[in-house]
């Protein structure tokens, strides 16, 4: 299977992006989605822009986004944050992730960031493997977001001093 292209995301992918993230979301059980708890997903491009930070996606036929990933700088923690990672089911395990992946690093090494870290609702086990394949590990701690879904997060951190996707 080849890959759809990856391309900077546009305020116009809103409401694909959104299908992508709700799709994702319906896998899980009691994990929602609902506009009001990702305003950013509004105009994703230009929230992304406003931190510093990239959001890239990648387009299958007819224009569906089938992937996802943003990144944004935290300067206090020298580091980056990744967000949105979502791929399409027919994509997942053929390197769809790992080439969106390679974006974000690419966007932290340029700017010479110590680290990069993320958070991630404790039920996406099958995205916690990948993280940690990629070098990620878990960081002590949880987060309780308080949201429709009654979401529990865990942290991920990866130093970027031997950074290799």
């Amino acid at each position: 299977m080849s890959l759809p292209p990856l391309r900077d995301a546009t305020d116009a992918d809103s409401e694909p992006l959104a299908a992508l993230v709700a799709a994702s979301f319906s896998e899980y059980p009691g994990c929602l989605f609902d506009w009001s708890e990702f305003p950013e997903l509004r105009q994703p491009a230009s929230h992304f822009a406003r931190k510093g930070g990239r959001l890239w996606v990648a387009a299958g036929d007819g224009g569906r986004i089938v992937g996802s990933i943003g990144v944004a700088p935290v300067p206090e923690q020298d580091a980056v944050e990744l967000t949105k990672l979502y791929v399409d089911p027919q994509f997942r395990g053929a390197g769809l992730a790992q080439a969106l992946f390679a974006r974000t690093l690419a966007f932290a090494q340029e700017r010479s960031s110590a680290e990069m870290m993320l958070w991630s609702d404790t039920r996406f086990a099958r995205g916690h493997r990948f993280y940690e394949k990629l070098g990620f590990r878990r960081w002590p701690g949880e987060r309780y977001l308080a949201d429709i879904s009654a979401t529990w997060e865990y942290h991920f951190r990866k130093p970027l001093a031997d950074a290799q996707p």
